[in-house]
């Protein structure tokens, strides 16, 4: 309810009277029709006052609408794609009082997350789940599951995934009743790329966008009694060869409808109940919407509005902080312009996300050498090991998160063959408000277990421009560099990036008994531990590893010849670059004269959505919490460090 004084009327008066899914039971179609304008501004204002995904979720109010007035969640399964496109059902589905917590520390998650709310089903930070998740659900119910249908919906960008299609295959073979709802519109996160996309435009450039309340009526007859039903089934036929062809999902098993205004709510509604009542098997229906619908600032930006910092709410101007320094994502770039200026054989590659990872600039340049392959990572990779087999020299961008599901990929296409691809891993480390799903933790542990792999991350963004052009001279073996989001330290940047010597680390200060060496860019923060440690009077080594493989064995065992401690740092989970240097010291007995080694990575835990700052202060990773592991380390009390 609202807390307005009771002489100021509310702007959201049906939004008011749901706090749940089942208040909407008893609204009208034209109260649901108000209820979605009611929406969209709220979640609108919303995302102003915290920022986040903003236009896909606008694209899907209506969606989001229909969906909970017909379907009966929580006990039907509503399965949203990818997440961002969740903050609306979110207000739906008692969570409207902490919708202004999103993304923020103990607040909502961007995403859909089971723990959250039994409104969220099934969690999704990444895409192209849903359906194959649909079709999990619609099985255990027919294997005796207290669970309703299932309800998958989909983007088209997210539809680009692979997976996608092998539950589409699955799940036509299996022929249980469950829905896909489509939601086409022409946008992912960047301009729609490959022949599907080409082929959705087509299912609705040669058919004229069909009235919802007449394919309501189609839907009816699809389930009339058997007498009706061949004669409606050769009229369908002959429609169908007329103006399209066939469909490509009706011949996976989906009974196809669409494509249908995914705006309209007074064609929506009786589509769904006509559906929800008669429907026995697959259903797919295609839904057309617009992304930022409804907030023209967001209709008029080429993405749709898809990600935002907090805004103006009248202008849609962003508020950002000036940046300090070059975002490591732009030195990426820029870098590897530079190299491809002086080789022409150099190529970069994404999937989705050409902005993300600085190729769009790359692609402005050369527009032949880019390719984005849409959301489908395992394609990216094999894509990339097909050119460099071909004697192209890929840069194969993609962030952390993403690269974990071309793993299999990266194992039998890439290592096994020594196919020089070089993997450029950005998001490297914890992320902020986007939470688990997109924290880049692994990416060291399971490339730095395959044989001759070359792995690297920058301690700065000048060693990155150092390590493009390293990763740009290798050609007999696949390599990869890893750097974090967001600004760079602020260093003097090189005119041209130099070839490093493979394997070889760099000594940054020199102190005595103790060594921190670090891997990655936590070497600010270790950086600013050691002047908080030497205004202690405490003056400690200062080592950039560089390389997790291979190791920098000479300077390491010189950091034990000339120290009695080393402490290890790095961002990245456990059975990274500390384990190799472990075990390599293992081997080599160092261990068995006493020496102290000791290792911080990212604790054995998904750590849930805050700032940058916030994570790496639940990590134990921040410059205090360093200079803190020091002093034990060093036997000096708390008292003493006082």
């Amino acid at each position: 309810m609202s807390d307005l004084p009771q002489n100021q009327a509310s702007t959201t008066p049906v939004l008011d009277r749901v706090r749940l899914p089942a208040d909407m039971k008893g609204l009208s179609d034209r109260e649901l029709i108000q209820l979605a304008g009611e929406l969209r501004r709220e979640t609108v204002a919303a995302v102003s006052e915290t920022g986040g995904h903003l236009g896909a979720g606008l694209g899907v109010v209506e969606l989001t609408v229909a969906l909970h007035a017909v379907f009966d969640a929580p006990r039907d399964k509503i399965i949203w794609d990818v997440g961002h496109q969740c903050y609306p059902h979110k207000i739906l589905t008692g969570r409207r009082d902490r919708i202004r917590t999103l993304r923020m520390e103990d607040g909502l998650s961007g995403f859909t997350k089971r723990s959250e709310s039994a409104y969220d089903p099934f969690g999704a930070g990444h895409s192209s789940t849903s359906i194959s998740a649909a079709v999990g659900f619609s099985t255990a119910r027919e294997l005796g599951a207290e669970t309703g249908d299932a309800i998958a919906v989909i983007g088209d960008g997210a539809l680009t995934g692979g997976m996608a299609f092998e539950a589409l295959n699955h799940g036509g073979h299996l022929k249980n009743r469950m829905f896909v709802v489509l939601n086409d519109n022409e946008m992912s996160i960047a301009p729609p790329v490959g022949a599907l996309s080409t082929y959705l435009t087509r299912l609705y450039s040669e058919s004229p966008l069909q009235d919802l309340k007449e394919v309501a009526k189609g839907a009816a007859r699809a389930f009339l009694p058997e007498p009706f039903k061949e004669g409606a089934k050769r009229a369908k036929e002959m429609l169908k060869g007329m103006a399209m062809g066939g469909t490509l999902f009706e011949e996976l098993g989906f009974t196809y409808i669409g494509p249908v205004d995914g705006h309209d709510l007074e064609s929506l509604l009786p589509l769904l109940r006509t559906l929800k009542a008669r429907a026995r098997g697959p259903v797919l229906i295609h839904a057309l919407t617009k992304k930022g619908k409804g907030y023209a600032p967001a209709e008029s930006r080429p993405d749709g509005g898809h990600a935002t910092a907090k805004f103006n709410l009248a202008t849609g101007e962003q508020k950002k902080a000036p940046s300090n320094a070059t975002s490591y994502t732009k030195v990426f770039a820029e870098a590897l312009i530079s190299e491809a200026e002086r080789d022409e054989k150099i190529v970069g590659v994404t999937a989705a996300m050409p902005d993300g990872t600085g190729l769009k600039e790359f692609g402005a340049h050369f527009p032949r050498r880019m390719f984005d392959v849409g959301i489908a990572e395992q394609h990216a990779v094999t894509f990339s090991a097909g050119l460099a087999a071909s004697g192209i020299k890929p840069f194969c961008a993609i962030y952390s998160t993403f690269l974990q599901r071309g793993y299999d990929q990266i194992v039998h296409d890439v290592a096994i063959q020594k196919l020089p691809v070089r993997f450029a891993i950005d998001r490297a480390g914890l992320v902020g408000a986007d939470g688990a799903t997109h924290a880049g933790a692994f990416d060291t542990a399971f490339l730095a277990n395959l044989p001759d792999f070359v792995v690297m991350a920058a301690g700065d963004e000048a060693d990155l421009v150092h390590m493009v052009a390293t990763a740009a001279a290798i050609d007999d073996r696949p390599s990869a560099f890893r750097y974090p989001r967001g600004e760079g330290m602020g260093v003097d940047m090189p005119q041209q990036g130099v070839p490093l010597e493979i394997g070889k680390g760099r000594i940054i200060q020199e102190g005595a008994k103790l060594a921190i060496l670090s891997y990655g860019a936590r070497l600010s923060e270790v950086l600013k531990a050691s002047e908080a440690l030497r205004a202690r009077g405490i003056v400690v080594t200062v080592a950039d590893a560089r390389f997790c493989k291979p190791l920098d064995k000479d300077m390491i065992l010189q950091l034990v010849a000339e120290h009695e401690a080393i402490l290890t740092i790095e961002e990245g989970a456990i059975g990274g670059f500390a384990s190799h240097v472990q075990n390599f010291l293992m081997e080599k007995g160092v261990f068995d004269r006493g020496f102290r080694l000791r290792s911080m990575v990212l604790p054995d835990d998904f750590i849930n959505h805050a700032s940058p700052e916030k994570m790496y202060q639940v990590a134990g990773m921040n410059a205090a919490q360093i200079e803190a592991k020091v002093l034990e380390m060093m036997d000096i009390s708390v008292a003493k460090r006082a």
